[in-house]
């Protein structure tokens, strides 16, 4: 597949077709489960500070909420597809099966680039956005909440302009909210410190402890931040992350084999998570070409970026050191890079489940939310651990009883669920 006829939805639904012949699914429940439920998709006009109006074109896909109301994040990006969407929407469903929380799958997004938008551009644009879905989405409907160059702030004012049109408070319509405005402590963590949950027990399997594995990373976002942080925490060391740099347009590897600091990197990174080279240098770090972080001889490689970053051409690289890929990106191996990775017997964390931390922190938030009963940070995290724990240990020991590669272990486990969800409703 080359790069530029990437398909996520394409990926998406191979993948999907694959186990459902290992689970010998019926026709109707394939035919349910390949392609979403429902889609929107539509214009957001909005007037723009010169005066002029632009528009933009923003969507909404719910695959399906067999399991409970759809969850998904929105999405503001200038090469956002109505494919790509499709795809993160039915990843979804795979990533709240897999966990075993009540919650099906969608996902949102608008074609534009925030870097160019001033922040009252944005927020109507957010608001526009809530508009269109004002009958569509809801707290027992379809929950939104932040994703790629969305974050809090924006969550915030789709919550305000839904509670507007609807007359009254409804905190649980979306999540990723600021904590104190209906947010719940441990989100930001959430995703990061629930790729590590499963890298730490991934170790265990692999007969290895933390203190003794190196890493490479992809990305330096919220992500790869906290991932960066707890894998520290637990005496790993991470020797290179790659970011995007927004004034070159290109990415850009930073490597010190002595270990990242992530306090020194942060007070040189801006606010979309791009790295100043130059300090860098004078920091010690090695500027390296922006995929030079998947051939470092390291222990454990974490893509946790964008999708279709592992591919083809690039999987090759990867050092014969290593043992282990944790995906906290959402799909950013293809077909044929997750085929030759099986074949040098690396083991593999999925993406939806290594990056579920981030959607049942959520599931969380949108049960406070509801209650408007708000838990500690500590028992946030330590449910989150638990869960991600457990979902780790259920797609681990089928893959071993059933000799199943880890990633089709986990869409059995989860496809499994949604298609009994399915003909417990009567639908297939």
């Amino acid at each position: 597949m080359s790069t530029g006829a990437f398909n996520p939805f394409k990926m998406a639904q191979a993948q999907f077709d694959k186990i459902a012949e290992l689970l010998e699914l019926d026709q109707a429940a394939r035919d349910i489960l390949r392609s979403p439920m429902r889609e929107y998709s539509f214009n957001i006009p909005v007037r723009m500070d010169d005066g002029t109006v632009q528009i933009f074109r923003g969507f909404r896909v719910q695959h399906n909420d067999a399991r409970g109301p759809g969850k998904g994040g929105i999405r503001f990006h200038p090469q956002e597809t109505i494919d790509t969407v499709r795809a993160l929407a039915m990843w979804m469903t795979w990533k709240t099966a897999v966990v075993d929380i009540p919650l099906g799958g969608s996902k949102g997004g608008v074609i534009c680039d925030p870097h160019n938008l001033s922040m009252r551009e944005q927020e109507a644009l957010c608001r526009g956005w809530v508009r269109q879905l004002a009958k569509d989405i809801g707290p027992y409907r379809d929950v939104p909440a932040p994703d790629v160059m969305t974050s809090a702030q924006h969550m915030l004012w789709m919550l305000d302009e839904f509670e507007t049109i609807h007359g009254e408070k409804k905190t649980g319509l979306i999540t990723g909210k600021p904590v104190g405005m209906g947010g719940s402590l441990g989100r930001t963590e959430a995703t990061g410190y629930g790729v590590i949950y499963t890298v730490r027990e991934a170790l265990k399997e692999l007969d290895m402890r933390p203190d003794q594995a190196i890493a490479s990373v992809q990305g330096f976002g919220n992500v790869a931040q906290y991932a960066i942080r707890l894998f520290n925490q637990m005496g790993g060391r991470v020797v290179c992350v790659s970011c995007w740099d927004q004034d070159d347009q290109t990415s850009y590897s930073f490597r010190k084999n002595d270990g990242v600091d992530m306090d020194e990197l942060l007070k040189i990174t801006d606010r979309f998570g791009g790295i100043d080279k130059d300090k860098a240098r004078d920091l010690g770090y090695e500027v390296l070409p922006g995929d030079a972080w998947i051939e470092q001889e390291v222990d454990i490689l974490i893509p946790a970026a964008l999708e279709n970053q592992v591919t083809a051409e690039n999987v090759k690289k990867i050092h014969k050191r290593v043992k282990l890929v944790a995906e906290g990106a959402n799909g950013p191996t293809t077909p044929e890079a997750d085929q030759a990775i099986h074949e040098r017997d690396i083991f593999m964390i999925p993406d939806f489940l290594a990056n579920a931390g981030g959607v049942t922190c959520s599931y969380f938030e949108q049960v406070q939310s509801n209650m408007n009963y708000f838990w500690e940070k500590d028992e946030v995290l330590g449910k989150l651990d638990i869960k991600m724990t457990s979902a780790y240990i259920a797609v681990s020991e089928l893959a071993r009883k059933r000799k199943l590669y880890m990633r089709d272990a986990a869409y059995v486990i989860s496809i499994g669920r949604v298609a009994q969800a399915c003909v417990d409703r009567g639908w297939v």
